[in-house]
C-alpha cells in the first residue's frame, strides 16, 4: 500500500504545478471570450495624435531654417537631402566642367541648363578642373510654398586645376533645390544658382 500512497501523491503534485501553468499563462496572455468590444478605435487615435506631432530632430545652428520643412512635410529627412544636395554638387559641378549637356538636363531646371549650356558653348567652363573639397555652410533658405519644397543651401568648394595642388580655387556659391512635397522620388532639381 506504500507504493500507491506515492502515486496519489505524484498526481496531486503534478496537478498544483499544471494549475500554477494555467493560472500564469491565463495572466500573462488573458482570456478572450469572444464577446469582446473592439478596442482598436481608442488604440488607433492616440497613434494618428502621434504621427501629427511629429518629432523634429535636432539641428545645428547653420541648418534651423529646415524647421519649417519638417513641420509641414511628413517624410522630409534633412541628413538624406544635405548628403544628396553634396552629390548633386559635384556631379553639376563636374559635368559642367567637361561639358556633359545630358547629364545637366537630367538634374537642373530649364532656367540653369540655359545659362550652362550658353557657358559651355562660350567655353567658359574648365575642363580641367576637379573637386578638391565641399563643404555646406549652411541652409540660407528654406519654404513650402504650392506644394513645393524649395532649399536654398551655401556652398564653399574648392577646385584643382590642372591637377596641381599649389592652383586651388576656393568658391562660394548658393544653390536652390526644388522637389514636389507629395514626390515619392529623391531627385530634387537644382532650380537657382
Amino acid at each position: 500500500m506504500l507504493y500507491g500512497d506515492l502515486q496519489f501523491f505524484d498526481i496531486i503534485i503534478f496537478a498544483a504545478i499544471a494549475g500554477f501553468i494555467i493560472y500564469r499563462l491565463r495572466s500573462v496572455l488573458g482570456k478572450r471570450t469572444g464577446f469582446q468590444k473592439e478596442q482598436e478605435n481608442q488604440q488607433t487615435r492616440p497613434k494618428e495624435q502621434i504621427n501629427q506631432e511629429k518629432q523634429i530632430p535636432s539641428l545645428l545652428e547653420n541648418q534651423q531654417k529646415l524647421e519649417l520643412v519638417y513641420k509641414q512635410v511628413n517624410n522630409f529627412d534633412h541628413k538624406q537631402f544635405l548628403e544628396g544636395a553634396k552629390k548633386a554638387f559635384e556631379i553639376i559641378i563636374t559635368a559642367f566642367n567637361s561639358g556633359d549637356k545630358k547629364t545637366l538636363k537630367e538634374l537642373v531646371s530649364k532656367d540653369v541648363f540655359s545659362t550652362f549650356e550658353e557657358a559651355i558653348n562660350k567655353q567658359a567652363n574648365n575642363p580641367s578642373s576637379q573637386f578638391y573639397s565641399l563643404v555646406i555652410e549652411g541652409i540660407e533658405d528654406a519654404k513650402v510654398e504650392n506644394s513645393i519644397i524649395s532649399i536654398s543651401v551655401n556652398f564653399i568648394s574648392e577646385q584643382m586645376l590642372n591637377n596641381d595642388e599649389g592652383k586651388i580655387v576656393k568658391n562660394k556659391d548658393t544653390w536652390t533645390f526644388e522637389k514636389a512635397v507629395n514626390s515619392s522620388s529623391p531627385k530634387w532639381i537644382l532650380t537657382q544658382t
